[in-house]
């Protein structure tokens, strides 16, 4: 059996869903599992872009000698050394001895580094602009580093027009069709693509800038990235080229609120909900509340990313911060989150540290970010008289919400 579709004259897609892992990276819920892509180009001479995870190793090795016809393979291009696509690199070498590897130097020296199985003798080292003829096709390199890790090229085919993208423009979950067009993107895997973006990539929004514009000076008629849908018209590119540039500029997609909140005993939680009422109460048409004791930080950092207000809402425990909004405040100072505007709501019973900590993460621990005032510190729960703060805090954030200016003008 075999699972390939021939994407344009002579260019394959070889995909394979995973349904079995639960934790992609060890880190992030992938209840609906993850897709592997790599890529095959019947020409004069044979070529395979990138391998996959070893669960999906005998699937790409039967896929791949399906589309050789007993042929001899020429070429592997190693855009990324990642596992989770390099994996199935050296059980596809071995049986093809005769193929060279194309990659720059620095993926040589991490494919010894995990796989302690040197190869210099069959090594094409290439850097940026240099080209591979394969006949009718040719394919020429563009770096992009820490896209997401330091050695990840991408290659162009300058024949078809089709970018061969690594890691870039892909997403989490498992898919039924090809390409972007044959789905409902938006409906069905937008949130996945936005949720892959901000946790494996979000941190290098600069490095990623940086390929969109080379990628700008290329006609472009197909995007082929290593997880997910293939992208295939004017339609699609521009939309998936345009939710990019949103997240590598840190730019929210749309007005809204989300509210992230941790409570023990339901106090913390009662607060943010009345809030969120009165944010609605007042005509604010996206209001998103997230659990961060419960929902895993990845889903509520994608979400901090696509809307363009945050409220941080959580108790002090054992004299610190809750741990769970602790960790959720870490994710998004890692990840580089940035430009926004964010109130803040502690609660302490009789020593107050999650209000500061909160506070100084906003301010002296994300970029560009500011603390809407007023704030509220209470004790233990909120009491009658204090509701009023609540309704300024609600004011403030509609205040800003309303003169924000449309996301789109600001990129």
């Amino acid at each position: 059996m075999y699972c390939v579709e021939e994407i344009k004259n002579g260019i394959y897609w070889m995909g394979c869903n995973d349904f079995g892992t639960e934790l992609f990276e060890r880190i992030f819920p992938i209840p609906e599992g993850v897709t592997y892509n790599s890529y095959f180009i019947d020409d004069e001479k044979t070529c395979v872009i990138d391998a996959m995870d070893k669960s999906c190793r005998d699937e790409f090795l039967e896929d791949v000698e399906h589309l050789l016809h007993g042929r001899k393979l020429d070429y592997f291009v190693l855009q990324h050394m990642e596992p989770d696509h390099a994996s199935s690199a050296v059980a596809l070498l071995e049986k093809h001895p005769e193929a060279k590897i194309v990659a720059q130097p620095q993926t040589f020296k991490l494919f010894e580094q995990f796989f302690r199985t040197p190869m210099p003798e069959r090594y094409m080292n290439v850097k940026e602009g240099d080209r591979l003829a394969l006949g009718k096709h040719t394919l020429q390199f563009v770096k992009a580093p820490m896209v997401h890790w330091p050695e990840v090229i991408m290659s162009y085919d300058l024949t078809d027009k089709v970018l061969f993208s690594a890691d870039a423009f892909g997403m989490f979950g498992t898919t039924g069709n090809v390409y972007a067009d044959q789905v409902d993107y938006e409906e069905n895997y937008l949130d996945s693509a936005r949720r892959y973006y901000v946790n494996i990539v979000g941190k290098f929004g600069p490095q990623v800038v940086n390929v969109l514009k080379k990628a700008s000076g290329l006609p472009i008629d197909y995007i082929c990235p290593l997880h997910g849908l293939v992208f295939r018209t004017p339609e699609t590119i521009s939309y998936i080229i345009d939710k990019y540039l949103h997240w590598a500029k840190y730019v929210p997609e749309k007005k809204g609120v989300v509210i992230a909140f941790a409570s023990i005993y339901g106090n913390t939680q009662r607060a943010a909900c009345v809030l969120a009422h009165k944010l609605s109460e007042k005509g604010i048409k996206d209001v998103r509340l997230y659990d961060v004791s419960k929902t895993h930080p990845s889903y509520v950092t994608a979400k901090a990313w696509e809307y363009s207000h945050l409220v941080l809402a959580a108790p002090t425990y054992n004299l610190n911060l809750f741990l769970p909004m602790e960790n959720f405040l870490h994710d998004l100072k890692t990840l580089m989150y940035q430009n926004r505007k964010v109130a803040v709501i502690g609660n302490h019973s009789w020593a107050s540290a999650a209000y500061k900590t909160m506070v100084d993460y906003v301010r002296d621990q994300f970029k560009h970010c500011e603390v809407l005032e007023p704030s509220i510190d209470f004790k233990s729960s909120l009491q009658d008289d204090q509701e009023g703060l609540l309704d300024e805090i609600a004011a403030k954030i509609v205040e800003d919400v309303r003169s924000y200016p449309d996301p789109k003008t600001l990129l």
